[in-house]
């Protein structure tokens, strides 16, 4: 059996600090690799907020398309598409169990997925809110609901002492 996965596919994302905080994110929450299509984040990525240097550890890799990662052996094998939209139909996400390995897929923050690569996609999930949520703030609840589903033997892996900043010394 292969180690858990989970990838995450940006179409065209135009905000450099939100790629930064999902990169914060992806290395918070372990994910394995970050995939990005279009122009608008390579223009703007000098201005990145991935303030814990995670880009240094999970891959962070322009495709021309998000589908390009499955046709180029990017992805553990088996990883099953799984679109995160606001649509009508989709499962909300405190009713989807996580695949072991998934490539979530999330639409830009100015438009959604294509309807093409939804059409693709094993699961279509969404995350109920009352308005869209920004697409950091998206990617991280995603992770969060993954790894809390997970299981109790994940937090034991992540001491809070060895994880929490150089400026936090509280204890109860």
């Amino acid at each position: 059996m292969q180690n858990p996965a989970a990838y995450i596919g940006l179409m065209n994302p135009k905000s450099p600090a939100n790629v930064g905080m999902i990169m914060r994110g992806a290395g918070c929450y372990e994910a394995s690799g970050v995939f990005y299509t279009g122009e608008r984040f390579d223009r703007a990525r000098k201005f990145s907020a991935d303030t814990k240097n995670a880009a240094s550890k999970i891959p962070l890799l322009h495709v021309n398309q998000l589908t390009d990662a499955i046709t180029e052996g990017a992805l553990a094998e088996g990883a099953v598409l799984v679109a995160i939209e606001l649509i009508e139909g989709a499962t909300p996400l405190m009713d989807f169990v996580h695949p072991e390995r998934a490539y979530y897929l999330f639409g830009p923050e100015d438009g959604s997925l294509k309807k093409e690569i939804v059409d693709q996609c094993q699961h279509v999930v969404y995350i109920p809110t009352i308005g869209c949520m920004n697409l950091a703030a998206t990617v991280n609840v995603l992770l969060y609901d993954r790894m809390a589903k997970s299981g109790r033997a994940v937090v034991e892996q992540r001491p809070i002492a060895a994880n929490r900043d150089v400026n936090n010394k509280i204890r109860i």
